[in-house]
């Protein structure tokens, strides 16, 4: 018991030791990394500069944010995206995770994905975190993600009254006539909203995690 617990305090030391001088910033704040973390994400993902761009530019305190890992030269070694989640307000989705090809292998990504947990617990005040990966599962399980159903970062759900839109239904109530004892008939009752759940359908493996 002893030896495993020294082994796992040596270990932290090490790790500490490994990523000494790397930093978790808002990309937002330092805009010179604008045009690397667009060149970082599009040697993993390729799309046009502009709309890569335009994504990154959307970056603020409150969400969506991206996230850098630099390293004590100023080099930009990775990359987060946290976007809101309209059905979940207690959470964010975690998106764009890459670092360097370079720089693979030496434990960034779990780094990163830690710093990434402290501030959406710190400073987003968020109490879970959701991502979608496919290929990842078993790094993002040893961090502590478990499996959960697909969830959509646009909502995922719709409202629909399910009103009868014939007209010719609006007529079939006679009015009263003036002088008589009749009286028209209550309208019927207005139908309840219908929740329709929406399938999303995907080949990704989605995840989440408590932030404690």
């Amino acid at each position: 018991m002893h030896q495993r617990l020294r082994k796992v305090s040596i270990n932290s030391i090490k790790f500490k030791m490994e990523h000494k001088g790397l930093q978790v910033l808002q990309l937002h704040r330092y805009p010179q990394y604008l045009k690397p973390c667009c060149k970082l994400i599009n040697e993993e993902w390729p799309r046009s500069e502009t709309a890569r761009m335009m994504s990154l530019e959307a970056s603020c305190d409150q969400l969506p944010t991206s996230l850098i890992l630099i390293n004590a030269d100023g080099i930009i070694l990775g990359h987060c995206k946290l976007t809101p989640i309209p059905s979940i307000p207690n959470s964010c989705f975690i998106e764009t995770v890459v670092i360097s090809k370079s720089m693979r292998g030496q434990k960034l990504g779990t780094f990163l994905m830690k710093e990434v947990e402290k501030y959406c617990k710190n400073v987003l005040k968020l109490e879970m975190v959701h991502l979608s990966t496919k290929g990842q599962e078993n790094f993002y399980a040893k961090l502590g993600y478990e499996f959960c159903a697909p969830i959509s970062i646009y909502g995922n759900s719709v409202v629909s009254n399910n009103i009868a839109k014939d007209s010719e239904t609006k007529n079939d109530v006679m009015p009263t006539k003036i002088g008589t004892n009749k009286t028209a008939p209550p309208p019927p009752p207005m139908p309840q909203p219908v929740i329709i759940q929406s399938t999303i359908k995907t080949s990704k493996t989605y995840m989440f995690k408590y932030l404690s």
